[in-house]
């Protein structure tokens, strides 16, 4: 093997990976700030269900990997979030995540996404803070988004 050059076939195939192979750091996704829970539900499958109109709001999608931390309680879960109807106001901890909360205990629920260095630097995640039992919807930086009414982003 020694002096021995490698194969064009290696040397693309070597110079290939240190093209695809960059440096990414896990930046906040989105969060749901003060959301409060409004059912439990031991006996299912387990997932946290969250209004359709919320997830899609900060661009959370079915079955996506979630970080849930328990204001009342200090409890963190992971578990993926699954949609509930759209204006139905639901929080819902299923399964095994029902032991961790009450219903009207506040939650912070967060999504994370992999960045490149120079995109994460610009990022900036999509924050709703709730209240009044997950009916007036207000962004990060205090604009009332909604109150009992969810923004319909389809348009």
């Amino acid at each position: 093997m020694r002096g021995k050059v490698p194969t064009c076939a290696a040397f693309d195939k070597l110079n290939i990976r240190l093209h695809i192979i960059k440096m990414q750091v896990t930046l906040l996704k989105s969060k749901l700030l003060r959301a409060e829970v409004t059912d439990r539900a031991l006996h299912y499958e387990g997932s946290l269900a969250i209004d359709s109109a919320l997830m899609k709001q900060i661009g959370l999608i079915p079955y996506e990997k979630i970080l849930v931390a328990n204001i009342a309680n200090g409890e963190r879960l992971e578990t993926y979030a699954i949609e509930a109807p759209k204006g139905s106001h639901t929080i819902s901890l299923n399964g095994a995540a029902a032991h961790k909360g009450q219903v009207g205990d506040l939650l912070v629920i967060m999504s994370f996404a992999q960045f490149e260095e120079a995109e994460a630097r610009s990022w900036k995640p999509k924050v709703l803070v709730l209240g009044d039992g997950n009916k007036t919807v207000t962004r990060a930086d205090n604009v009332l988004v909604a109150e009992d009414v969810f923004v319909d982003t389809s348009l």
